[in-house]
């Protein structure tokens, strides 16, 4: 039998029979994570990095409250990890994601390494708020996930990939946008901080699923417990 987990402005989050989630809301669009890692811009960096960012650095924070990057403290009051030479974007800040991946032996990634993070500009994904984490019994972070534009039928397998503030439903990778045909900021400097489609359209329908693992991209994702 189904049940409703929560609602978040106006979107029912249903566990369906099957123990999937179901929910429609718009899609905004969420930048982090990104940090090269495919040759694509980082979400964030300082003022003096050269390159094209993501977003804008004030979506990060600022000094004493970061947190939106990395930081050598691993505490929103530390200072912003920077990119190597051997980095991906060297002079970039680390952007991160709730979901950590590991390294290619299978062993955890330092916080510093750009590659924890799944990546925003190549990795559709998806971002779900502690209601959905909390309210159900399999894992949600690292999960499948399909994501539809019921707009124009497009839809794209995804993982959920980060975890977002309690009041907000319906956040995607740029990725995630540009496979669906959501507007995704092309053209504008900052593409993180411009398109998507308003939270009450409710033209994007999520579909999740606990407890399985997400394939994307030829890529299995690690389920990790909140």
């Amino acid at each position: 039998m189904s049940r409703i987990i929560g609602t978040i402005k106006g979107s029912d989050i249903i566990e369906q029979d099957d123990k999937s989630v179901t929910f429609t809301a718009g899609a905004q669009l969420d930048g982090d994570g990104a940090n090269g890692q495919f040759g694509e811009p980082p979400c964030y960096a300082p003022a003096s990095y050269k390159g094209k960012t993501l977003d804008v650095l004030a979506n990060a924070g600022g000094p004493g409250n970061w947190y939106g990057v990395v930081t050598d403290t691993g505490e929103d009051d530390g200072r912003p990890i920077v990119q190597g030479p051997n980095d991906p974007c060297p002079g970039a800040y680390v952007s991160a994601t709730s979901l950590h991946l590991p390294g290619k032996d299978g062993k955890p990634l330092p916080s510093s390494s750009p590659f924890k993070y799944v990546d925003s500009a190549t990795v559709p994904f998806v971002v779900v708020p502690p209601k959905i984490i909390k309210g159900v019994a399999g894992v949600v972070m690292g999960c499948r996930a399909v994501v539809t534009n019921t707009k124009n039928n497009k839809s794209v397998e995804a993982v959920v990939a980060d975890g977002g503030p309690s009041n907000k439903l319906g956040e995607i990778s740029l990725a995630c946008a540009q496979a669906i045909g959501v507007p995704a900021g092309e053209g504008a400097k900052y593409p993180a901080n411009s398109g998507g489609i308003d939270a009450s359209s409710h033209i994007i329908r999520y579909q999740l699923f606990p407890g399985v693992p997400a394939v994307v991209n030829g890529v299995t994702y690690p389920l990790q417990h909140s």
